[in-house]
């Protein structure tokens, strides 16, 4: 019974105050993940997932091509040279 009366009241508290709009929406979630339990743990299981995928895996199977190219020009080339080859060819 204490979390839903202490939203309760920081919300009557923030409405009496008349805080600026991003604010409250920030009371409002701040309170919803201080409350949580099992969200917390499937949040915390998304950001090491999302940590794994762009931090690990991403340089292994996702390599620059473009790095190999010094200038603008050189990287526009390349890029308009492979989709044309890639257009005519099936």
């Amino acid at each position: 019974m204490l979390p839903i009366y202490s939203s309760y009241l920081i919300i009557t508290l923030c409405i009496m105050k008349k805080e600026s709009i991003p604010l409250r929406i920030f009371h409002f979630y701040m309170e919803g993940f201080r409350s949580m339990t099992l969200g917390k743990t499937l949040w915390m299981i998304i950001i090491i997932k999302l940590f794994i995928m762009f931090c690990i895996l991403k340089p292994f199977f996702f390599p620059s091509h473009l790095g190999k190219f010094k200038g603008e020009s050189e990287k526009q080339e390349y890029v308009s040279g492979e989709l044309i080859q890639r257009a005519i060819t099936p």
